[in-house]
């Protein structure tokens, strides 16, 4: 039987955030079509945040609506509260996201709110998307560790998952959102986290601060996990995580999988055009 690991392209949103330089819609809307040859079954297109905070995505609307869709993909954007689930209901958004933080600090720096605040501004985007049968994806930001608190224990990261699983979240992406993670520190986390939750319902999301992104993957993968986010050309950053640099990169994750026996699906020839193209526009790292 083959071994079959998904990633999940975030690129062009969570890659594209903290891009200092400005990135033409023109040119998202070929970096997403770009890989939508590639094989992906999900790709995480940009997000309906307020241009003030994150001025890179204030073009989501015209972006999503001008992408070149194909019927195999989901073209999912990120939504912080009910203005932003308007505008993908107006963009018609396959699947949003929903995203808290696993300490209260991180989500005063990300969203100006507290963690409840946060859960509670959920509530009724989670019933109208229950409503629409609009699937919605949970992302937890800072699951091992927080730019402003340090190490955080699994038991916060359990709390929140547990809510947005039972109010209708399909899966839940744990974010290491600084890259600090560890496959001990990782190893720690799931060894709490699917004690209660089956490892199906979770997928990682791992920042190569440290360049232990592809290790950390591997180590989720011992505990069943078969579904990872990543970016074209390690693209990304956090604008309220200092220091946090990129996303695992696409390319690398799935070269390493490939060469451990796993099946992603996409085709490496794709992918290269897609890092090529992007990577002639972001600043270098």
């Amino acid at each position: 039987m083959t071994k079959q690991i998904e990633l999940i392209e975030v690129g062009p949103r969570d890659g594209l955030q903290n891009e200092p330089s400005l990135i033409t819609s023109e040119d998202k809307v070929t970096l997403v079509n770009l890989l939508s040859e590639a094989g992906f079954s999900t790709i995480e297109v940009t997000s309906f945040v307020s241009p003030k905070w994150v001025p890179q995505l204030a073009d989501a609307h015209q972006v999503m609506t001008q992408i070149n869709r194909k019927e195999a993909i989901r073209y999912i954007v990120l939504t912080p509260n009910q203005r932003g689930y308007d505008g993908a209901i107006a963009a018609d958004a396959d699947e949003i996201a929903i995203f808290a933080a696993a300490t209260e600090t991180f989500s005063q720096k990300n969203i100006n709110c507290s963690i409840e605040e946060s859960l509670a501004r959920f509530e009724p985007v989670l019933a109208q998307a229950r409503a629409r049968n609009l699937p919605v994806r949970g992302y937890i930001s800072c699951v091992v560790g927080c730019p402003y608190e340090g190490d955080v224990a699994p038991e916060a990261v359990t709390y929140i998952a547990d809510w947005m699983l039972a109010r209708g979240c399909y899966e839940i992406s744990l974010g290491d959102t600084i890259g600090c993670g560890t496959p001990q520190t990782i190893s720690a986390l799931l060894d709490r986290l699917t004690a209660d939750i089956p490892a199906k319902l979770l997928a990682g999301h791992y920042h190569d601060t440290n360049g232990r992104a592809i290790e950390n993957v591997m180590t989720s993968i011992n505990f069943g996990l078969r579904r990872f986010d990543s970016a074209i050309a390690g693209l990304g950053g956090c604008p309220f995580a200092p220091g946090a640099k990129g996303n695992v990169s696409t390319n690398a994750l799935h070269d390493a999988l490939s060469e451990a026996g796993w099946h992603t699906g996409l085709d490496t020839d794709r992918l290269s055009d897609a890092a090529e193209f992007i990577s002639r526009l972001v600043t270098p790292r």
